[in-house]
């Protein structure tokens, strides 16, 4: 039978990933989504990339998921003129406009209206926060003249964050764009979206994708940002999806926050029944050791822990030195302890009476039967993949097991946590088509004689309407 972890793994591509090979064994290791990140991207290659992925899709019977992360609003400095340094009390401007080579007394700066956003006494900070400076005075045109709070090595072309600012600038820059039309032509899985703070940055992508697409392509919400925390309510209305974007959001909130905040993001996923990403630095030693520390083990168990549905991981895979084997690492964490009774799921019950009341309901009672029974597994017949974003978020014991005939969600689904997705188009009478999945379930490994399932259904199946049915099964040997 095998054993097949229920969290699943985010690998950010890049360099260290661009030969099918190590694409396969990556798979094999454990990987669920590959992230393709718009911050460092060539179109050709991503294009590329993505065939490899679906070529081993087919070839080795997977579902892995796509995920595009567009870059969002990334300030940076330019280019300096040779090694720069600045120190505590120094004063240095930062200048809009046309590009120039950096000094310690002046920089350029890529965002335009810097100027007009920024205030006196608002901090800027540099390189993940490794530089501090706050404004001393702004012209409110072209420069702002700021005092060095801690100095240190200034490096070109390094990100900037601005956390006391009210930046004007929309989450959709025009690059960003220009890669969610490139995105959606590829039929990616997910995109996500940096740098959000409003509900209405979510409402302008959605309207991007139902422009270009005639298919839903779930958007991620990357919490990175004061405002998003204090939004979040808002946010999670208008997406599908968290990511604990913990590189950016600790920078723009004290370091010392985040932790707090990554188990409120958590709670609040799961009770909007939407799946989270824990992300940044998580094996971060490992792309250039064979080993993490134990720290970082223990941050990829919280994570999961607290909850997540997925664990990301970023240079380790694009840039890193061990691609497969930090998959291996992470995927022998994740199933040492995502049984543990430890672990503790909001059991909240629905009780907003929607049109999908019933279907929630029967998601949420199938969940707390595996339990109450042992089931070995949850099965569902699903067009839209939403009882298997409801099934999920309650965190049975069961495996969830979601048979479909619609392509399009059969890779989506693959971020979703303990979700295994099948292809399946035949929809003939409720008895035949549950002991039909049940075989093939049987077939793949999932399941065993003895074994109790419970199959979901929309009754009169060939109609694909709404979960309205729940059945218990004891697999028998006659059964298969």
């Amino acid at each position: 039978m095998p054993t097949v972890k229920k969290t699943k793994i985010v690998a950010t591509l890049g360099p260290a990933t661009s030969k099918k090979e190590v694409l396969r064994s990556m798979i094999d290791a454990g990987v669920d989504v590959f992230r393709i990140n718009f911050s460092h991207a060539d179109y050709e290659d991503v294009k590329e990339r993505v065939n490899m992925i679906r070529e081993l899709n087919a070839e080795m019977e997977t579902n892995t998921s796509i995920l595009a992360d567009l870059q969002g609003p990334k300030l940076r400095v330019g280019v300096m003129a040779g090694d720069v340094v600045v120190s505590p009390g120094d004063e240095i401007t930062f200048v809009t406009g046309e590009p120039f080579e950096g000094s310690a007394e002046r920089v350029y700066m890529n965002y335009k209206e810097f100027p007009r956003d920024v205030k006196a006494g608002e901090r800027i900070l540099l390189d993940d926060g490794k530089l501090m400076f706050e404004v001393v005075k702004t012209n409110g045109e072209d420069e702002v003249l700021a005092k060095v709070i801690q100095g240190g090595p200034l490096k070109s072309k390094k990100g900037v964050n601005l956390p006391n600012t009210n930046i004007s600038l929309p989450a959709l820059t025009t690059k960003d764009i220009k890669d969610a039309e490139f995105a959606i032509s590829l039929e990616v899985d997910w995109i996500a979206l940096s740098f959000v703070r409003f509900s209405q940055d979510l409402i302008d992508l959605q309207n991007i994708i139902n422009k270009h697409s005639d298919h839903k392509i779930p958007i991620i919400a990357k919490i990175e940002k004061p405002e998003a925390v204090e939004n979040i309510d808002k946010i999670v209305a208008y997406c599908d999806g968290l990511m604990v974007a913990r590189g950016d959001l600790g920078v723009e909130v004290p370091a010392q926050e985040v932790p707090l905040i990554q188990k409120q993001l958590v709670l609040r996923a799961k009770k909007a029944r939407i799946p989270v990403i824990i992300a940044t630095q998580m094996m971060e030693t490992m792309i250039t050791s064979l080993t993490p520390t134990r720290a970082e083990v223990n941050d990829v168990a919280n994570s999961v822990m607290d909850g997540a549905d997925a664990v990301m991981l970023s240079g380790e895979t694009s840039v890193g030195n061990y691609p497969v084997q930090v998959i291996e690492k992470m995927s022998s964490i994740l199933e040492s302890v995502e049984g543990s009774d430890l672990i503790q799921v909001p059991q909240n019950p629905p009780h907003i009476r929607t049109k999908r009341f019933i279907t929630k309901s029967i998601c949420y009672h199938a969940a707390l039967m595996a339990n109450d029974i042992k089931a070995k597994a949850i099965s569902t017949l699903t067009n839209s993949g939403y009882t298997a974003f409801q099934i999920s978020a309650w965190r049975p014991s069961a495996y969830i097991l979601v048979f479909t005939s619609n392509k399009r969600i059969l890779t989506q689904l693959n971020l979703l946590w303990g979700v295994k997705a099948f292809y399946y188009d035949k929809f003939v009478s409720t008895d035949d088509t549950i002991e039909d999945v049940n075989h093939i379930a049987f077939n793949k490994g999932h399941l065993q004689v003895g074994d109790m399932v419970i199959s979901l259904a929309a009754m009169p199946i060939k109609e694909k309407g709404m979960v309205n049915t729940l059945r218990v099964t004891e697999i028998e040997s006659k059964d298969i």
